[in-house]
């Protein structure tokens, strides 16, 4: 466990799903000494990922309802976070959704919707919260893309997904150059196959048993195996990484 010397806490958004990576950042965050901030736009789910994270580790915690896409939303959630908690000294952009909608069918509302909450999501929580990390001279800010942005698709997200996630590539890189003076850090992560909500009930044995053969360590990746690395680039000593994407993908895409 490595303690915060300054009480701070993390933000994660998505974070409310059981078997998701956002629950599993939270808990690995709070370990390291963040106080955590839970926002989904589930609020029962979220009570439950605050709940569990208060219980095994300590750390305060506090629930938040909103739309990531909503402005208006994001911002009274965020408020009410300032408000009960210590200053947000860590972002965790995990809210996301898939689809699987090949190209030609993609629909522009499809379309809108899937850069809505992956990008627009993105921005408008990052923009919130970076001001007051600037001013504080300290910041951890972490985008999930997806190895579909840098493989182009072809796990679970089609065209409109890994074109979504490429552009939080581009977001945190050029973030990176922004911020980095104010002492504020903005870095990726890439998971490959997760072990997830998203990803159960899709993969029948046949499948499933075919995809682990192709990832040189043979297994399916873990929620936990996402959130080290996401607590990792948190941490005040990880000050010196910054613009970098880390790709969490057992080896089945390397570049």
């Amino acid at each position: 466990m490595t303690t915060q010397h300054t009480p701070r806490t993390a933000l994660v958004t998505g974070a409310g799903s059981r078997r998701g990576i956002g629950r599993a950042a939270a808990h690995a965050l709070a370990a390291d000494g963040y106080h955590v901030a839970v926002l989904d736009v589930d609020r029962e789910a979220a009570d439950e990922t605050a709940r569990e994270v208060a219980a095994r580790h300590g750390v305060r915690t506090l629930a938040l309802a909103a739309d990531v896409a909503d402005a208006g939303a994001v911002d009274a959630a965020i408020t009410e976070a300032e408000a009960a908690l210590p200053s947000i000294g860590a972002l965790v952009n995990n809210a996301g959704i898939t689809s699987p909608v090949p190209f030609l069918g993609v629909t522009p509302g499809e379309w809108d919707k899937i850069f809505d909450v992956n990008v627009r999501g993105s921005f408008l929580v990052t923009q919130r919260v970076a001001a007051g990390m600037s001013e504080r001279g300290f910041g951890r800010i972490v985008f999930l893309s997806s190895v579909s942005a840098e493989r182009g698709g072809g796990v679970f997200g089609g065209v409109a997904y890994s074109a979504a996630k490429a552009g939080l590539l581009g977001f945190a890189r050029a973030l990176a150059r922004e911020l980095g003076p104010s002492g504020v850090t903005a870095n990726c992560v890439a998971p490959g196959l997760i072990d997830t909500d998203i990803t159960q009930g899709k993969l029948d044995d046949a499948r499933k048993a075919a995809m682990t053969a192709e990832i040189p360590v043979r297994r399916i990746g873990g929620v936990e195996d996402v959130a080290d690395v996401i607590a990792f680039l948190a941490r005040p000593g990880s000050g010196y990484i910054t613009g970098a994407t880390y790709d969490v993908n057992g080896g089945s895409h390397i570049h």
